[in-house]
């Protein structure tokens, strides 16, 4: 049996869970994303980064929760949109992990470099571009270009159906089509992940991610669109 109050409660908290995490993550794992000298602070701080993927790992779980809990009401409305969300925020899921596979064969890295007083440093030098590649890859087919889809299904659902106040799905399909529009600038090269234009382009998808939650702790969904 699935609650029509404890569920929308328990989707709210894991919205904010997951970006609480993922701003965690990106964070700790500052010493080698932020630093030229990453194969030495990938082995002095290799504490810090695996919390980082531990971080990335609970936003992982929690983004599948989100699609996982609203399954139920999504698809009285509308199943192969609501399975549709299911399907890419697990793909999401997928993608992000690569990317914490990715951070975490970095410290391994680092570790034998620093180990192997650096016989060869333009290899591991290489590998480690490599590495990095592949998380900022990740970041930004993940909580961009996968983000825009996700937000895109479940928010049409919502405008559909009344289960929220309109403004708010009108928001996520506004910053779904944003955040979409930013990775393909991203992908091309046009400005980087981490930048004014892409922290700008992001804003309203996380403003809707975060103005949902809220209400559906507080709220839940609108009992006359159960």
């Amino acid at each position: 049996m699935v609650s029509i109050t404890k569920t929308p409660k328990v989707t709210g908290i894991l919205f904010i869970l997951a970006a609480v995490s993922s701003v965690l993550g990106l964070l700790f794992y500052g010493p080698i994303l932020n630093h030229t000298n990453y194969l030495t602070n990938g082995s002095e701080h290799a504490g810090q980064i695996i919390l980082g993927a531990l971080m990335e790992l609970i936003l992982v779980a929690s983004a599948v929760g989100t699609a996982v809990t609203m399954y139920p009401f999504l698809k009285k409305y509308n199943e192969s949109i609501a399975l549709g969300h299911v399907c890419f925020r697990l793909l999401e899921a997928v993608v992000i992990t690569i990317g914490i596979v990715g951070m975490l064969s970095l410290v391994t890295l680092s570790r034998q470099y620093v180990s192997a007083g650096a016989p060869d440093p333009a290899s591991y030098e290489a590998a480690g571009t490599l590495f990095l590649a592949v998380h900022d890859w990740t970041f930004m087919l993940g909580p961009n270009f996968l983000l825009g889809i996700n937000t895109m299904l479940y928010s049409y659902i919502f405008y559909k159906s009344g289960l929220v106040p309109r403004f708010i799905p009108i928001l996520g399909m506004t910053g779904a089509v944003l955040v979409f529009s930013a990775s393909l600038f991203e992908m091309f090269g046009v400005f980087s992940q981490l930048s004014v234009w892409g922290g700008l382009l992001s804003l309203p998808v996380a403003a809707n991610e975060m103005i949902l939650a809220v209400w559906l702790i507080v709220k839940g969904f609108n009992k006359a669109g159960l």
